[in-house]
């Protein structure tokens, strides 16, 4: 199969307000893309979406999706936006799959109809295997989602793996661990990072569920954004089955929540104490994604924990002392 042209290239980034897709979205901009961002600000911020990027607010489940991919004709869709928070999904599981299910099938629909050459999807590694029973776990790991977060992960998958057998839509889906850094919110489980940096920049005790043993697979957001390139530009001979398409990114170690307090605490070079709090009910106990797939096509994370942890660090003080001047 043909690689993506090198120039020239038309990209939709949605979410590209949010935290994550706005750093694919400066990526792409970085290597010589044309970018447009998709997305409805309800949780993404305007101040995140680059300048040189072309915004529209917008719907991802919005008709109009499709007369945007018809006067664009783009060659590439990374499709970042998404309902992103277990926890609602629990208690909203029509909102979930609105939007992660009838909105990816709404951009699919434009995409297909548009001639759209390869659609890149943001699974979920931490969610579609449930508590694993290998670790690292590999993308051919069973897959047990718990909530229908990870259902309406999993099922985006299927419906990208139909697109492309029947519809000869290229695809990708990548497989997130827990993403971190600058521009993040303290939202979801991830979000521990940036909820610790505030509390220890402002002086304040670590809060822990549990016992702090549970692990994830923390990985920097500027890590993440290479892979969205490398999803964009790798060769994908045909393959059956869903998994074939699907790549971990992650850094293939588990980090417990007290061993990330810690280092933390060593990059910010401050102490200040530990709050215990009950453990999450269902909270999943260990999560770490094997990542050898993406790495033998020349992907594999450059930040080492420290390194990225002191850089969300700066990020969070540059922003808190500019609030505290406005």
């Amino acid at each position: 199969m043909e690689m993506m042209p090198e120039d020239g290239r038309k990209v939709l980034v949605t979410g590209g307000a949010g935290f994550i897709g706005s750093h694919v979205a400066d990526a792409h901009l970085e290597r010589g893309d044309r970018v447009w961002v998709v997305d409805d600000l309800s949780s993404g911020r305007l101040e995140n979406v680059p300048s040189e990027a072309e915004f529209h607010r917008m719907d991802i489940a919005d008709p109009e999706v499709g007369d945007l991919f018809h006067d664009v004709g783009f060659d590439l869709v990374n499709h970042h936006a998404a309902q992103i928070d277990v926890r609602r999904s629990v208690a909203d599981p029509g909102l979930d799959a609105r939007v992660n299910v009838l909105g990816l099938l709404n951009m699919l629909e434009a995409a297909r109809q548009a001639g759209t050459r390869r659609v890149v999807f943001v699974s979920s590694g931490g969610v579609v295997y449930g508590e694993p029973e290998v670790l690292p776990t590999p993308e051919h790991a069973p897959k047990s989602p718990l909530s229908p977060y990870g259902i309406s992960k999993l099922a985006g998958e299927y419906y990208l793996n139909y697109y492309r057998q029947v519809h000869e839509m290229d695809y990708v889906a990548l497989r997130y661990g827990n993403v971190y850094g600058p521009r993040q919110d303290p939202h979801g489980e991830a979000g521990v990072v940036a909820i610790f940096a505030n509390r220890l920049l402002g002086g304040e005790p670590l809060g822990i569920h549990g016992d702090g043993k549970q692990t994830r697979d923390y990985v920097y957001v500027g890590d993440v954004a290479r892979a969205n390139l490398t999803a964009a530009d790798m060769a994908l001979p045909p393959t059956a089955g869903m998994d074939a398409r699907a790549f971990n990114v992650a850094t293939g170690v588990g980090t417990s929540v007290n061993e990330l307090a810690r280092t933390l605490e060593a990059a910010a070079g401050t102490r200040t104490g530990r709050m215990t709090w009950k453990a999450r009910p269902g909270e999943l106990r260990h999560s770490a994604l094997a990542i050898g797939r993406i790495a033998r096509r020349g992907w594999v994370p450059e930040f080492s924990l420290r390194q990225g942890l002191s850089a969300t660090l700066g990020h969070i003080a540059a922003r808190r002392a500019v609030a505290r001047v406005g």
